[in-house]
């Protein structure tokens, strides 16, 4: 007989994520893990004994942890990313070793996710291992930095970024991200969420906006530059419906297992600004209509999930060229499963499984829960919209 393990997860104990890898441990048979706070880790406090096995999961809905990661009371606002960075890794490598002195197995490597939440190191490690991804003239460790507006204003008179997204290395949900765009008389302007507050403070808004004055892009880009910036050229996306199209992928273990196509009016396809989930059957077709296979665009998140070996579950951004004739890996997303109601894909293994069941059955195969998804029985979790966009970084939500 399998030895039921014990398990540990650290998230939000009151939060989404946890919610649904419980109802996937008990969908198994299996006992609900043991869930530590962010809050514990941050202060010192969270414990483990010998033989527990611990998942970390996104500190990103627990208001209290944001707080202790950026040291800002708002959890709307943007700024702080760098603070919450140089925090999260240095919380995560604590645990790692107080974990395992106490015996016990970390699940994913802290030292990869230090990568994995910085852009700049994320797209060069990529990039080195031959994954294809955009131009960017910040990718890798010895990268220039940009520094603010004037950087980015010289960046973008270089050909081909003209057009380029401006993102926080450090942030996530498309929190602080800027769709620029310039021209050869100079005239410029930017798409993002972001809004300008009192004083000059950024907040995070459910509204995609645009903004056409050089001196208010100058001073958003000014405001985020010393928290750290990735500038990326922005290729131009497929098209669903006559939305701009993107995927994200989620690999467990190895093997792409989930796939939801996100499509929007604006740059920015994230469902909590707008984006909608489009219809992957078509998008399939799209793909074989232009001579290309579908498992080709499985095969290039693999290959980026590679990348990161001692991460057992990422979340894929897949850029379909214009035409879905090509394909390119956006980012790489530590906590990249947020996706309700969505069950595996035909031939991976996942056939029936929600993200979070896929995962358990992945690490416990003794513990397989049954098809039809934990998440049944529960369509308070199941709309498909995420709602936690607000705060500045720590999830990734399609």
């Amino acid at each position: 007989m399998t030895a039921r393990p014990h398990l540990v997860v650290v998230g939000d104990p009151a939060g989404r994520r946890v919610a649904f890898f419980q109802d996937a441990l008990r969908a198994a048979g299996l006992p609900e893990a043991r869930a530590v706070s962010w809050p514990e880790v941050l202060r010192g406090t969270a414990r483990f004994t010998a033989g527990e096995t611990v998942r970390l999961d996104s500190p990103g809905e627990d208001p209290e942890a944001d707080r202790l990661l950026r040291g800002l009371d708002d959890p709307a606002r943007v700024e702080g990313t760098g603070r919450w960075y140089a925090r999260f890794v240095a919380a995560t490598a604590d645990l790692g070793r107080t974990v395992a002195e106490a015996g016990a197995t970390l699940v994913d490597d802290p030292a990869e996710l230090a990568v994995l939440f910085d852009k700049r190191l994320c797209h060069g490690l990529l990039r080195t291992a031959g994954v294809p991804v955009p131009e960017s003239p910040t990718s890798g460790p010895a990268a220039p930095a940009v520094r603010g507006w004037a950087d980015l204003r010289e960046l973008t008179g270089r050909p081909g970024l003209r057009r380029v997204f401006v993102k926080p290395a450090h942030g996530s949900s498309a929190s602080g991200v800027l769709a620029v765009e310039t021209n050869g008389a100079g005239r410029c302007q930017a798409t993002t969420s972001v809004e300008r507050g009192p004083g000059g403070r950024l907040f995070n808004s459910l509204r995609v906006r645009r903004y056409t004055r050089e001196e208010e892009i100058a001073a958003i880009v000014d405001a985020l530059a010393p928290d750290g910036l990735h500038v990326e050229r922005w290729l131009p996306k497929a098209a669903q419906g006559g939305r701009a199209a993107d995927l994200r992928v989620v690999v467990v273990d190895g093997r792409a297992t989930h796939a939801v196509v996100r499509t929007s009016r604006s740059p920015m396809t994230n469902l909590h600004l707008g984006g909608a989930r489009g219809d992957l059957a078509a998008a399939r077709d799209a793909i074989a209509a232009a001579g290309g296979r579908w498992t080709d665009a499985l095969e290039v998140c693999e290959r980026a999930a590679a990348v990161f070996p001692g991460t057992r579950c990422v979340g894929v951004d897949l850029l379909p060229g214009s035409g879905w004739r090509r394909f390119a890996v956006g980012e790489v997303n530590a906590f990249g499963d947020l996706l309700p109601g969505l069950t595996g894909l035909p031939g991976s293994g996942a056939e029936g499984l929600d993200t979070y069941a896929a995962q358990v059955a992945a690490q416990l195969p003794g513990f397989r829960p049954p098809q039809g998804g934990p998440a049944a029985g529960h369509p308070d979790r199941t709309t498909g919209t995420s709602t936690t966009g607000t705060s500045a970084t720590g999830t990734s939500t399609a």
